[in-house]
């Protein structure tokens, strides 16, 4: 014979599995703020320490009390004092840290050196081999003309013209145009000796 859970019992649920109960917070932890800000002045101005925030229950028991920070650079974090109390006894502080929230800026997790190399060395590979396959998949490409684009089209006529107004006197015997080393903006520094000898005449 088959027992059905009755509809007034909440702690089970359809199936007949009763649910744990919540755990409920040690009130005299909760209102341990004195304590909890006397802990923290130990270790910390008390310009630096905010207004209460929150709190949360961990282990055992255990409450931790949370208080806003005014340390400049750290926003989000709040200074967290963790409190026990053993049956009878007075509570007292297990430990006082400043943790970041759910919004704070933190650094992201550690990558061992060895471990960042092998996934650097991997997308190198990954690289190479995506780099060959576009080569096989297109052999041609490597073989295409440079497109120079309209501005860098060169007029082979006007290089020609330039070429026929030099003399055979203004080439080296290596074909090279000769500089000279007084040449300015394209004047030929000989060309005006020679009308200057020419006015004196």
């Amino acid at each position: 014979m088959s027992s059905t859970p009755d509809a007034g019992d909440a702690s089970e649920d359809e199936r007949g599995v009763v649910a744990p109960e919540p755990a409920v917070p040690d009130e005299r932890l909760l209102a341990a703020h004195d304590l909890a800000l006397a802990a923290l002045y130990e270790i910390t101005p008390a310009a630096t320490v905010g207004a209460p925030a929150d709190y949360a229950l961990e282990a055992d028991g255990v409450v931790s009390l949370r208080f806003e920070t005014t340390l400049p650079g750290y926003p989000g974090w709040f200074w967290t004092v963790s409190l026990a109390a053993i049956e009878d006894a007075e509570p007292t502080v297990l430990e006082v840290e400043l943790l970041p929230g759910e919004t704070a800026l933190v650094a992201p997790e550690w990558v061992p050196w060895a471990v960042r190399l092998a996934e650097y060395r991997a997308q190198q590979a990954a690289a190479v081999e995506a780099a060959a396959a576009e080569a096989l998949a297109d052999p041609d490409a490597a073989d295409e003309d440079v497109d120079l684009g309209e501005d860098d089209d060169l007029d082979d006529e006007d290089a020609d013209d330039d070429f026929d107004d030099l003399d055979a006197a203004d080439f080296d015997t290596d074909g090279s145009p000769i500089l000279h080393s007084g040449d300015v903006d394209g004047v030929d520094i000989d060309e005006l000796d020679e009308d200057a000898d020419r006015d004196e005449v």
